[in-house]
């Protein structure tokens, strides 16, 4: 919930914005938008794309996405209301821990879950032959990606609802049972109306990462309009029918941004003078247990089996030590450079699109485009590089390139939690700044970036997590030779050697983990708190 705040005379954080970073804001937002030109200059400058199947491939992902949302909104929302309303046992491990999927790649869960499924074949076959029993369908097909994708990406509405529902104030809810509400239809008719826009952020960010997946569908041998993507380019050579693949895609992702927006538009939930915190309940003795039991459920089939079945495997062989300490380096190289280039960015196009929302939504398109899109459209000044540069040149350039597909890819990620930060400056605090003779740079670098710390640490957070599960734009644009910890795992996994994939998988979880842990036991509020308070 957004508090109403008196503007002071004289000064509008929303209606004076930094002149002398107006230019680098501008910068900042084209430069996050251009790799989708890139597409389109690529897509109709170039031949015609095989569509044979195209309209299977986009049908089997509008129908991944709406599966996935379907399931992520009722398990998140559920999660959420349980770990802030009610006491039961586990529930203040829960309220962290299961945000922890977030750090697991979902190509990991897909490996996972296919290789324990395969040597679970001889007990699913003698069930089937003494019971009748067996699981409704194979783990490599689209319910089985539906599965895994839900477990990875519930998190997002998770963390949305559970902050949507800590800034509900308690007299809301009480006057709702003074009416006669209980706690069922209290949830149904207040809390989750109150909390309509969260819901809609959750599940927009978990249906983006759903068409945005490469590794796990593709390995569960689901066709999608980004696998027909990477394809187009990887198999068949051409860039102009990758593109054209992308155009698609791009435009469901585009929509889904824009109806997320929408679903939002005009919402707007203001704390009145007398708002406390929302009271927690006990429950009965069987309401506990059913409680804890739903919570570690979810956290066992996204967390807990997947991962303790990968750290088995990974137990089972002799990693390649060598390997896994190069890609290790490069992973974190690349997700140390690439958040912090990002936050630098983002933070300029944050102060300096003040009163521009134009902008910043311009800026949050690459957002809302899978990796393999934002890729596309760099492929050809990626050729142009390895036709002009020779050895070390090659490489560097090339970095560069995957350094700014991560700044277009993930920009808009940045932008959020920082221009919420800016938001909760006061007015009157930059008018005493003015007042003391700063010009609009000594304000920015004393005034606001200091107080909007916090908004970018989450940024820089949410940032680096996803740079370390990147994987099509990595595959794509990534130097030869030159291997993530997720290039790698993918590449084992491929090859069935599963536990080799297994150890690249746990790193990566084991780099991320900490950032999770920190976001969701509290600074993913003001990475939230824009979403939730539109």
């Amino acid at each position: 919930m957004e508090v109403n705040r008196p503007q002071a005379a004289g000064w509008s954080g929303r209606e004076r914005s930094l002149p002398f970073l107006k230019w680098i804001a501008w910068t900042a937002g084209i430069t996050a938008a251009a790799p989708l030109l890139g597409v389109l200059l690529v897509a109709f400058g170039g031949s015609g794309a095989d569509w044979r199947g195209a309209g299977d491939y986009a049908l089997s992902s509008l129908v991944l996405a709406v599966s996935v949302a379907s399931v992520i909104a009722p398990i998140g929302t559920i999660t959420a209301w349980l770990v802030v309303r009610y006491r039961f046992p586990g529930r203040s491990v829960f309220s962290w821990a299961l945000a922890l999927p977030l750090a697991v790649p979902v190509f990991a869960l897909a490996h996972a879950y296919a290789d324990l499924l395969d040597v679970a074949g001889p007990v699913r076959s003698g069930l089937r032959a003494s019971f009748g029993w067996s699981l409704p369908f194979e783990i490599r097909s689209m319910p089985g990606a539906v599965v895994v994708l839900s477990s990875a990406f519930y998190p997002y509405v998770f963390l949305s609802m559970k902050a949507a529902f800590r800034q509900q104030s308690g007299v809301t809810l009480e006057a709702a049972q003074s009416l006669g509400a209980g706690p069922r239809l209290a949830l149904m008719r207040v809390a989750w109306p109150l909390a309509w826009p969260a819901l809609a952020a959750g599940v927009a960010l978990g249906v983006m990462e759903t068409l945005a997946d490469y590794g796990a569908v593709y390995f569960l041998s689901v066709q999608t309009l980004t696998t027909a993507v990477v394809r187009a380019w990887s198999v068949e050579g051409s860039v102009s029918a990758a593109a054209q693949f992308a155009l698609p895609l791009l435009a469901l992702a585009v929509s889904l941004m824009w109806f997320e927006r929408l679903m939002r538009a005009g919402r707007r939930f203001t704390a009145s003078a007398g708002w406390r915190p929302m009271p927690v309940l006990n429950l009965s003795p069987l309401q506990a247990v059913l409680a804890t039991f739903f919570c570690g459920l979810v956290l066992s089939v996204s967390l807990i089996v997947p991962v303790g079945w990968l750290l088995i495997k990974a137990l089972g062989v002799e990693p390649d030590v060598g390997r896994l300490l190069r890609a290790g380096v490069t992973s974190l190289s690349l997700g140390v450079s690439g958040s912090f280039l990002t936050v630098v960015l983002a933070v300029c196009l944050a102060i300096g699109a003040r009163g521009r929302p134009l902008l910043l939504r311009l800026s949050s398109v690459g957002y809302a485009a899978p990796g393999a899109v934002i890729a596309i459209g760099l492929l050809a000044p990626v050729s142009l590089i390895w036709r002009l540069g020779q050895g070390e040149v090659q490489i560097v350039l090339s970095l560069i390139l995957l350094l700014y597909a991560y700044c277009a890819r993930l920009m808009g990620a940045a932008v959020e939690p920082i221009d919420a930060g800016l938001d909760r400056i006061s007015p009157s605090i930059m008018q005493a700044s003015a007042s003391l003779g700063r010009d609009d740079a000594r304000t920015a670098w004393s005034v606001q970036l200091p107080l909007a710390r916090g908004a970018c640490l989450a940024s820089m957070l949410i940032v680096f997590v996803d740079i370390m599960k990147e994987l099509p734009a990595t595959l794509m644009l990534r130097p030869f030779n030159f291997d993530t910890l997720a290039v790698i795992s993918s590449h084992y996994a491929l090859d069935e050697r599963l536990g080799q994939a297994a150890w690249p998988s746990l790193l990566i979880l084991v780099l991320s983990v900490p950032a999770v842990i920190w976001l969701s036991s509290g600074g993913a509020s003001s990475h939230l708190k824009r979403r939730t308070s539109s």
